[in-house]
């Protein structure tokens, strides 16, 4: 219907002046280019963009193994055994590859996109190398940035940025790259189960894209995001710029005895850094340091939502 927007241009003005501002009219299902940009053309100050992601962790009580596994698609998570997950997860990754994103306008063959987001599952919160890729993948450099482009923009992948201060160190200034549903991850890598994830390689950096997520939704609005690493190997996973300008950061550890890092403590302090948390899969949080806490996942959300 490309006709819609300038049809609710009028139907929004006209409520308008009789008096109703807000919330007339709920657009949802695409995150096709050509239709944003019209939205920002025919609807220029009327129009307020809000991202939904998949279910999170407070979203679903006490079942984070199985949200972590099967990913926060709704008819993923919620399938009757892993097996039926598994094969749901399949079909959209086909489905999403060979008909909705040629849909958009995209001219990139099937197989290929399908190749390079599996490279990127096998990279999992790694740096963003695009020469690397390119010659992984047989093609160039900017084709390759093309393509991490296109899966940002669908919000399948998120470019993770690195943070840029005046320390006196060398920092690694490249992004990091994760795929943003952590049930399309294990799909791509051919992992279907608990045991599955853990026994594999991916494991660690599975569990850490799967928390920057969640802590990424509960944070407030205008909250900005980054890591930070220097070269010499100081590093905090996840860094949140709050409204309030305060910094809090985070590390991330797969492990029921967790430890803050001396790296991650220096790079805490580096920063200083208001607030430092090491976000652990267990149930309490406790003390690691006098100014480090091992926090479970949900703790650290709603300390998040409640400073909205």
């Amino acid at each position: 219907m490309p006709d819609l927007f300038r049809v609710l241009r009028g139907q929004i003005d006209e409520r308008r002046r009789r008096g109703r501002r807000s919330g007339q009219f709920l657009l949802i299902g695409s995150a096709s280019d050509a239709l944003l940009r019209q939205t920002s053309e025919s609807l220029a100050g009327r129009t307020l963009y809000e991202e939904l992601p998949g279910l999170d962790a407070l979203e679903v009580g006490s079942g984070h193994d199985s949200l972590w596994i099967r990913g926060g698609f709704p008819d993923a998570f919620t399938a009757r055994s892993d097996a039926a997950s598994a094969r749901w997860r399949l079909n959209f990754i086909r489905t999403y590859l060979e008909r909705d994103i040629p849909q958009f306008g995209v001219r990139v063959p099937a197989e290929t996109l399908r190749r390079f987001w599996t490279m990127l599952a096998h990279h999992q919160g790694g740096l963003l190398n695009a020469s690397e890729l390119a010659r992984s993948l047989g093609v160039s450099g900017p084709a390759v940035r093309r393509y991490v482009d296109l899966l940002s923009d669908l919000m399948l992948v998120r470019r993770l940025p690195a943070y840029f201060a005046n320390v006196g160190k060398r920092l690694v200034k490249g992004p990091k790259a994760y795929v943003r549903d952590s049930g399309i991850l294990h799909s791509l890598l051919g992992l279907g189960t608990l045991d599955d994830v853990l026994s594999h390689p991916v494991a660690g950096a599975s569990w850490e894209g799967f928390v920057v997520e969640n802590l990424i939704a509960a944070a407030p609005f205008g909250t900005d995001v980054w890591f930070y690493r220097t070269r010499a190997g100081a590093e905090i996973d996840l860094l949140l710029h709050l409204p309030d300008r305060r910094l809090w950061a985070i590390e991330i550890k797969r492990s029921s005895a967790p430890r803050a890092a001396r790296g991650f403590e220096i790079a805490a302090a580096d920063l200083g850094a208001a607030e430092r948390f090491v976000v652990y899969p267990g149930r309490e949080p406790f003390p690691l340091t006098e100014a480090t806490t091992a926090i479970p996942l949900t703790d650290l959300m709603q300390r998040l939502e409640a400073l909205a």
